[in-house]
């Protein structure tokens, strides 16, 4: 039987192709989804290049991401809205892969990324991520957004440095004392590609500013051509070899061809060899490929939801993005997944349905084949230019800056070390580092909140005055085990050289193994002393659990009560 993810996917297909047929999707609705279709492609085109480029794999493998995964996804994903690609989050991630292993090690790892979100799917996992703090996504993301720019500096400027140290500091140092040397043409192609970036948005018109600026780059880098000042392109960088044996320049204008991705160049230029040590070199980088475009995907189907007042299917976005992982190496595509940017650029352009995200694709797939001439054209230092604004919007910079003067000092904690763990060293030991952090700090807080109240001589708790051996002890919040030894540590003190204890357990929800076995030690400290233990008004979840320990009545030592006012009367018998 299909498991549910499945067949909410079959049904967003299904519903849609009905809708079609009873004429709900009108010929207005696809000339709206065209336009966002073709407005989406169009930033699509140089930016898929950009990430392809930053990723480190040349720029016609980003353009088969958009295309491959662009279709899929917006064909299965649960979000209607959402447009899929290769986008900046993932850089930090694929670079390290292409150059240690290869096209073909970043292919292999891009399949068993999209297993393991199709598992994810299926087991149901998608809420799961809403369990991560903010704190956590602004720091990676943040640190994810000063590694890109780092990356960029050099094609910004100009420097020849060949290939950056592994390290972050070593990169800064070695970018640093490249800078005396830096190529003014090269620059100035940047810094015209830079401020059109910027200052087109405020003019408000429909033409995306990515267009305009990589134009305006391109023909200042022609005019210093002509001077006698070269600049370097996509074409100058990039080759690629033609069925006649030749090597062509920049990118191969053919669409998309079906390889196994093992066959694809591996780190030394020769296809790979599928082994066990392989795939576990590579599982670590697919698991954080799959969380990262986890998490990507399902924060940018929660912005558009609130962008169009529409709900996503969080499982089928997932399963969507995952079959999209899977399908597109085997054309070359790398990972993929929803950009919050172009998603929300389709739905301020009008897209209606997944058509948009569609043709989106296809509008790519015709600059594949029919403008691979003029993008060869394109500067290296304006695509650079390009990545330092895409850098600076995924920082999110102003909401870590609100972040840093409002939030609590544990987020604050907990950001910091994210952001700092991403740029230093990488994003998986960021995030694991992080929810770590983040849990613990979280427990510490919540086991601090849990309090044990002597309401003996509380009205309204106790109506009538108990004697000099009795106490009532009220127990408030869960108690689990970061605050189970406080807790019973408490208990023992406030109840000292009495004979009756009556512990009410109303605001008591949670009882863990820890606080099981606090009580336990607890229930044996009275039977030493001979203290008579009285627990009242159990919930449930505690109540279960003191029943699958087989905590029972004893008589002497331990009895339990619906209610505090049925102990009291007993206590009263009893005396």
């Amino acid at each position: 039987m299909p498991h549910r993810a499945h067949l909410t996917s079959l049904k967003l297909c299904h519903a849609f192709i009905q809708s079609c047929i009873t004429d709900k999707y009108s010929q207005s609705r696809f000339a709206k989804d065209l336009l966002a279709g073709l407005t989406v492609g169009i930033i699509a085109i140089p930016l898929s290049m950009a990430l392809a480029i930053a990723s480190g794999v040349a720029p016609q493998y980003g353009l088969y991401t958009a295309i491959i995964s662009g279709f899929i996804i917006a064909l299965l994903g649960g979000s209607r809205y959402s447009i899929s690609g290769p986008t900046a989050a993932f850089v930090v991630l694929l670079f390290p892969i292409a150059e240690q292993h290869g096209l073909a090690g970043l292919l292999l790892a891009t399949v068993m990324s999209g297993v393991i979100l199709v598992l994810m799917a299926l087991m149901r996992l998608g809420r799961l991520i809403q369990y991560i703090p903010e704190s956590i996504t602004l720091g990676f993301t943040a640190g994810i957004g000063v590694v890109i720019a780092t990356l960029q500096l050099p094609d910004f400027f100009g420097l020849s440095l060949g290939s950056l140290p592994e390290h972050y500091w070593e990169k800064v140092a070695l970018i640093a004392n490249g800078l005396p040397d830096a190529h003014w043409p090269s620059v100035l192609v940047a810094g015209a590609t830079l401020i059109v970036m910027l200052l087109w948005p405020r003019l408000k018109l429909p033409v995306p500013a990515h267009l305009p600026a990589v134009i305006l780059g391109s023909l200042v880098a022609i005019v210093l051509g002509n001077q006698g000042y070269d600049v370097a392109t996509i074409g100058s960088r990039f080759h690629y070899l033609m069925a006649d044996g030749s090597t062509g320049m920049g990118i191969p204008p053919l669409p998309p061809e079906f390889q196994w991705p093992w066959l694809q160049p591996g780190a030394d230029g020769e296809p790979v060899t599928i082994s066990w040590s392989l795939i576990q070199a590579l599982l670590p980088s697919a698991f954080a490929i799959a969380m990262l475009g986890a998490i990507e995907s399902l924060l940018c189907a929660v912005v558009l939801d609130g962008m169009t007042s529409t709900r996503h299917s969080t499982n089928s976005e997932l399963l969507g993005q995952g079959i999209g992982n899977i399908v597109s190496p085997f054309f070359g595509g790398i990972p993929a997944t929803a950009a919050i940017a172009r998603s929300a650029a389709n739905v301020k352009s009008g897209g209606q349905s997944p058509v948009a995200g569609m043709i989106h694709a296809l509008v790519v797939l015709l600059a594949l084949l029919a403008l691979t001439g003029i993008l060869s054209f394109i500067p290296m230092s304006a695509m650079a230019a390009l990545l330092l604004v895409v850098a600076w919007n995924m920082s999110e910079a102003p909401k870590a800056v609100h972040l840093l003067k409002t939030a609590p000092k544990s987020d604050v904690t907990v950001f910091l070390v994210c952001f700092f763990l991403t740029v230093i060293f990488d994003m998986v030991i960021a995030i694991s580092v992080g929810v770590v952090l983040a849990s613990l700090l979280f427990m510490k807080e919540v086991a601090e909140m849990i309090h044990v109240r002597d309401v003996t001589n509380d009205p309204r708790f106790v109506a009538e005055e108990l004697g000099q051996e009795t106490v009532v002890l009220r127990i408030e919040g869960p108690v689990f085990f970061a605050a189970a030894d406080h807790v019973f540590g408490e208990v023992k003190r406030l109840g000292d050289n009495k004979r009756q204890i009556i512990l009410q357990m109303e605001n008591v929800y949670i009882l863990d193994a820890g606080g099981l076995s606090g009580l336990l030690r607890f229930i044996e400290h009275c039977r030493q002393n001979q203290c008579y233990l009285m627990i009242c008004d159990l919930q449930f979840q505690p109540l279960k659990a003191l029943a699958r320990a087989g905590v029972n009545p004893e008589d002497g030592v331990i009895k339990f009560y619906p209610t505090l006012i049925e102990t009291l009367v007993e206590l009263r018998t009893v005396d």
